[in-house]
Formats: structure tokens, sequence, C-alpha cells
């Protein structure tokens, strides 16, 4: 008499056969030969010592014991399955983590939760700001924004859109056009203060895109975050050099414009990132879908401004 529970295959072989009354339709189920099916039923019977099935007229039928046994295991499958279902159910709840440097999450993503939190309010989104725009994927981490080519290693990158810098400045300065220090065309820039996002070398490949000999891209306030350069623009402190994807909020505001139609392409991008075994993990697919979608959504209506 066996004093051990059967193997889990031999088990499951056993309640798809029984359910189908077919080795064949249970083979097709489990994903596995026919004979495999039937050396597991072997098996089985033999753990048993119990004769669970037989054929009559080319039909497979569960013996008495086979039919006594089937009605009472399969409510242990239905059982774990449901279990099952519970437990992905409850992983795409809860709450998520995301690393985002400080100036992408004040200027494009926190403004844009509340439409997350509408779509899923079981899940809490839990940001964490940090200045690395890599690196930030650690064990405590679900998803992050990295900037730059997306060629890191062990993650899953998705680019957002495509990205540009453009200058922007408060209204004010385009008033009065014609006064000192007013814009009155893009060769003005020369003469303005000009705002810088952590370097100089944004503004000196910008002149140069637009063959525009500067005298002033070695002068002007230099800002650790995007956010402030932003900031200062708006309060009319100079001109900055602003990323589309961040600028974008401020000048549908109004607290910003863009004065030209000249622009500087970035090789570099926002990026949403993942570890690649987490990718389709309740949650984190969730979110990333809803970035990707809001992004395809938000590119799809400034193509069609331009349109018309």
């Amino acid at each position: 008499m066996a004093n051990r529970l059967p193997p889990l295959n031999a088990l499951k072989a056993f309640e798809a056969s029984a359910r189908h009354l077919s080795f064949t339709k249970a083979a097709d189920e489990l994903f596995v030969t026919q004979a495999a099916v039937s050396h597991q039923i072997k098996s089985l019977e033999s753990h048993l010592e119990i004769k669970l099935f037989m054929r009559k007229n080319r039909t497979l039928l569960l013996t008495e014991e086979g039919q006594s046994y089937y009605l009472d295991i399969k409510d242990i499958f239905t059982s774990l399955h449901d279990a099952t279902q519970r437990l992905l159910a409850r992983n795409s709840k809860g709450a998520i983590t995301v690393c985002v440097h400080p100036s992408f999450a004040i200027q494009w993503l926190v403004p844009r939760l509340s439409d997350f939190n509408r779509l899923y309010p079981d899940i809490d989104v839990r940001i964490s700001a940090d200045d690395k725009d890599e690196g930030t994927l650690t064990d405590d981490v679900d998803i992050a924004f990295y900037y730059g080519r997306g060629n890191w290693p062990g993650v899953i990158a998705d680019r957002m859109m495509t990205e540009y810098l453009q200058p922007v400045c408060a209204p004010s300065l385009l008033q009065d056009i014609g006064k000192p220090g007013q814009l009155a065309g893009i060769g003005d820039l020369a003469e303005q203060t000009l705002l810088h996002d952590t370097s100089r070398r944004d503004w000196k490949r910008f002149f140069k895109n637009i063959g525009i000999n500067s005298r002033n891209v070695d002068q002007g306030p230099i800002f650790s975050h995007s956010a402030l350069v932003l900031q200062a623009a708006i309060h009319g402190q100079g001109i900055a050099l602003g990323h589309n994807l961040l600028a974008k909020p401020e000048i549908e505001a109004g607290r910003l414009i863009a004065p030209f139609s000249e622009i500087l392409v970035n090789k570099d991008a926002f990026y949403i990132v993942c570890r690649a075994p987490l990718q389709e993990e309740g949650r984190i697919a969730q979110f990333r879908e809803w970035v990707l979608d809001t992004v395809a959504e938000e590119e799809l209506a400034i193509d069609e401004d331009k349109i018309n």
C-alpha cells in the first residue's frame, strides 16, 4: 500500500484523462505526447496498486475506483487553479516603486499620475527621485526611467518619444519687440542671458547647428536639474534650451513660449526600463503599458496639431 502522495505530474495526467476520457486529449491539454500520458497513468496505477482505467469497445472508461478517485481530486485541482488565479490577481494590485529623475518626475510623470490612479485604483505608485539616470533599478525598485541611448544591459528599455531641445522663454521677453533686450529674431539669442542645464554643451551645439556665432554661450547660470532651468525661464531670468518632453506642460499652460521653430534633435531620449523577467508581471506590465500608451496618444495629438 502506498504511504506517500503520488507524483504531481501523474495526478495531473490522471485528472485530465479522467475529465476527457481520452489520453489523446489529455496529452494535447498538457502539451505532452500520448505515450507520456499513458506512462504517467501506469506509474500512478503502480504507485496506488489500483486499476484506474479500462478500455471497452475502444472507449476509455474509469473503473469504479478510478471514478471515486477522480471525484475526490478534481475539486483539489479546481482549488489549486482558483488559488493561482487569486494570487495572480493580487499581484496586479498593491504597490509599485518607480525610480525617476526629479525633473522628469516633476514635469512629466507626477502631473499624469492621476490618470493612472483612476484606471488602476488598486495599485499604489511610490515615486523615488534620484539624480542618476541609470543604475537605479535595484531589487527594491520595479520600474525606472533612464535618459540615454537605450543600450543598458539586463533590462527591457522602451523609448518614450523623439527627444529634441528648443529655446523657451517667458512670454514677457517677447513683449515690446524692438526694444533693447527683446527677441525680434533668432539672431537675438546671441545677446540674451542663456540658462544652462548641467553644462554649456547643449547651447554650444544648438548655435553650431543653426550657424550662429554666439558670444555669450560661455556665460549665464548653470542649474543642476532641468526643472530648475525651466523655472528660471518662467520667471524671466533668461532663455532656456528645454527638453520637449519636460517643457511641454509649461508651454501648454502659457508659462513658457517657444518663439522659434529651430530645434536640436537629441540622440539621447527618455526610456522606461524594467528587469526582463518582470516585464509581464501584473503591476509592472500595467504601468509600462499606461506610460507607453500615454506617450503614443500625446505624440498623435502633436501630429494632428501640425496637420491642422
